[in-house]
């Protein structure tokens, strides 16, 4: 009988530590980087990619750019989706951060995804910047397309 007990016990005190391992539904969980502290870290990587707002989208060619911010993580980046059939011509996005007097301060890249797919560049962050999206389709035969800043 002492031996069952202790068994039971065992069990009950196992299964209270294995419940509070599960997350609650709704749970969030905090952000890895927050501002400039995002700057080139990815977004799903470090938790940011949950609660986003697309900001501005740029069309060239039917290579869709779309700034993505995280007002959780006070940073963005740019999503490119290929909706155009397959093609020989390079093209790719970039995410641009400006600061108040208009200065380029840092650009990233994204090269554009094979057709009907979509991919995203790293991070930049920071409140008290500006961002800017380009996206490129072949350079000798399309001119490079750019958002206002944001």
């Amino acid at each position: 009988m002492v031996r069952k007990n202790a068994v039971k016990a065992a069990l009950v005190s196992a299964a209270a530590v294995a419940l509070t391992m599960i997350p609650l539904s709704g749970t969030s969980y905090a952000a890895g980087c927050s501002g400039s502290g995002c700057d080139n870290k990815g977004p799903v990587t470090y938790g940011c990619d949950g609660d986003v707002t697309t900001m501005r989208s740029v069309n060239n060619n039917s290579r869709v750019a779309e700034l993505r911010w995280s007002a959780d993580c006070t940073a963005g980046w740019v999503r490119v989706t290929n909706n155009a059939n397959p093609s020989q011509y390079a093209s790719y996005a970039t995410i641009e951060k400006y600061d108040a007097s208009g200065n380029l301060l840092k650009s990233l890249r994204v090269d554009t995804p094979p057709y009907g797919q979509s991919d995203w560049s790293n991070m930049l962050g920071g409140s008290q910047y500006y961002y800017r999206i380009c996206v490129r389709f072949d350079a000798d035969l399309y001119p490079l397309k750019c958002s206002t800043k944001w």
